[in-house]
């Protein structure tokens, strides 16, 4: 979208019930204004951009979002509009606890009333980590103003003696490597202070980067501006773009209903599987979509996984790189400048009228960071969808970072009713956890959890990790940290909690998992299943009053995006009278 002289009316605009009238109200919305200490000139008439800033002196991800808050300002007052910021839930991954899971959909109803119940034309969205995304752009697709999201950028690379280290993956790995004895404290103490070294999500190609991501392949960020590390100036300069554009947006009327269609978030899911993401994003693009009255299913990511080949070589799911080389070897622009044919190229952005506009000139510079079709990090996507008697409403694995000889594999389960206790017991003699054992843990599931959160990757016995064992097959309806890796299988659907057949598994059953099938089975015949279904008892909720509550009489299962039914169904919400 290129520049345009088309503007609105000052009557034309939403912010013009509130300070526009002649009666009593819009009178004391301007005196109140002026007590903010702005003048009319400053703001009557112009289009009013509300900038949702998750910013928190908890959030190490978002810590430096106050600072572009004020960039994205500069933008706004340069294109001709008016400003004003809002604090927003945070949802620190790091701190927040049993999960933030448990409150993106808290922050997509923040986001939605706030956005519907004050003087706003036009929203600039900031935020980045794992559940912000999805939660701001959940909650303002609800609304259907004009948005532009600011991705809060990946933080720099780390460094350990010589070893570059990718935060959230390193993490994993040199844990695993003091429970085996490899390594002591005093690596672990230096470990502290190498791995994140500066602001910003996590520079894998975990959930925060892809969700971001994402959310560029749908359309809703400047162009390139979900990898720019958030540290780097480039990061200022486009969140002052995103300033400018979003009053271009409002002049123009284009609404976030314009710009997430089908289109965009089947190309969201090609990207999501093509950058070999986070199994986190499916549950919340399926939860994104329907916000936006798109139906996005699991079979839409397992069809789409079978098109599109990873050509990210970004850890986890690749070897090598981190979101710096991915910025550096041409970003997003350049990644999908390689997938093309597997695009709907015409359908408009924030900052196009059309994607293929949006991606003439893109380059890759990198042909190791971002791979040639004939030389992809692998054929097919990094999520595969599974199905059977143990996983009826579906299941998935990031099968990329997996250990090959796992991805079909027969195993007896050694199963644990709750993530403490798994905690307790992992380690004990008398479960006989072998290599071969399929590790399951249930009640981690939306209501289980509470929640669901990332607990699914298990971790391997004391005794397996000495002998140099570092995978397992392990079985959840919990999720994983996107920076995990190993042959996880999560989300599995229906939950336990809900009397979903992982609560019927028993210590000893066979389960066999062959991904190239797309099968997750559970040996033990219909009749004797039947029989412990009879015999299971539902545990009690989690929460009996409070937010918790509504949660776990509103939230719906996995596979349909763990929205609110209330949110989540059709319908409109008249606008508010502001005379």
């Amino acid at each position: 979208m290129t520049g345009t002289t088309d503007r609105k009316r000052p009557e034309d605009l939403r912010s013009h019930q509130w300070y526009g009238t002649d009666g009593l109200r819009s009178f004391s919305h301007r005196a109140r204004t002026r007590q903010l200490g702005y003048l009319p000139e400053e703001h009557l008439g112009k289009p009013v951009i509300a900038i949702l800033n998750t910013w928190s002196d908890i959030n190490p991800c978002h810590v430096h979002l106050r600072d572009r808050a004020q960039a994205v300002k500069r933008g706004v007052w340069q294109a001709g509009g008016f400003p004003l910021e809002f604090p927003v839930s945070t949802l620190s991954e790091t701190f927040q606890k049993p999960t933030p899971m448990l409150y993106r959909n808290l922050l997509a109803m923040e986001t939605e009333e706030l956005l519907r119940s004050y003087p706003v034309d036009g929203a600039v969205l900031m935020g980045g980590c794992d559940k912000s995304t999805p939660a701001l752009l959940m909650g303002a697709a609800s609304v259907d103003l004009p948005a532009v999201f600011v991705p809060a950028g990946p933080m720099l690379p780390g460094h350990w003696r010589g070893e570059t280290l990718g935060s959230g993956t390193d993490m994993w790995k040199y844990w695993d490597d003091k429970r085996a004895g490899l390594i002591g404290d005093c690596e672990m103490q230096e470990l502290e202070s190498g791995l994140a070294r500066s602001p910003g999500h996590c520079m894998t190609m975990g959930t925060a980067s892809t969700l971001t991501a994402a959310a560029e392949a749908l359309g809703v960020t400047v162009p390139g501006a979900s990898s720019i590390p958030a540290v780097d100036s480039g990061h200022d300069r486009m969140a002052a773009a995103a300033g400018l554009r979003i009053v271009e947006l409002v002049h123009k009327d284009r609404k976030l209903s314009d710009i997430l269609t089908a289109d965009a978030f089947e190309d969201a899911v090609t990207t999501v599987l093509g950058l070999g993401g986070s199994t986190n994003a499916v549950i919340h693009l399926i939860a994104m979509a329907g916000r936006a009255g798109v139906t996005l299913t699991l079979d839409d990511f397992d069809r789409i996984a079978r098109t599109v080949p990873v050509l990210a070589n970004v850890r986890p799911g690749g070897q090598t790189y981190l979101m710096e080389d991915f910025h550096f070897a041409g970003g997003l622009p350049g990644f999908l400048s390689r997938i093309p044919d597997l695009l709907h190229l015409e359908r408009p952005t924030v900052s196009h009228d059309t994607m293929r506009e949006q991606l003439e000139g893109a380059l890759v510079h990198h042909d190791d960071v971002i791979r040639p079709r004939d030389n992809p990090v692998a054929p097919e996507g990094g999520v595969a969808v599974l199905r059977g008697n143990l996983c009826p409403d579906g299941a998935v694995i990031k099968h990329i970072a997996a250990e090959p000889h796992l991805l079909k594999h027969t195993g007896p389960a050694v199963v644990f009713d709750d993530y403490r206790t798994m905690q307790r017991t992992i380690n004990d003699p008398s479960l006989n956890i072998t290599a071969d054992s399929v590790l399951v843990l249930r009640g981690a599931g939306p209501k289980g959890g509470p929640g669901m959160p990332e607990y699914g990757m298990l971790p391997i016995p004391d005794h397996l990790l000495k002998q140099g064992v570092r995978d397992m097959v392990r079985i959840s309806d919990a999720r994983m940290s996107g920076t995990s890796y190993g042959a996880c299988v999560l989300h599995v659907a229906p939950e336990s909690h809900v009397g979903g057949p992982l609560a019927l598994v028993r210590t000893g059953d066979p389960i066999t998992l062959d991904v190239e099938a797309r099968t997750l089975q559970l040996g033990v015949d219909d009749e004797e299943l039947e029989r412990r279904r009879a015999e299971w008892t539902p545990p009690p909720a989690r929460y009996e009053r409070g937010y918790g509550a509504l949660y776990n009489e509103q939230i719906t299962q996995a596979d349909t995006g763990c929205d609110f039914e209330f949110l989540a169904r059709p319908g409109k919400v008249q606008d508010p009278y502001a005379g």
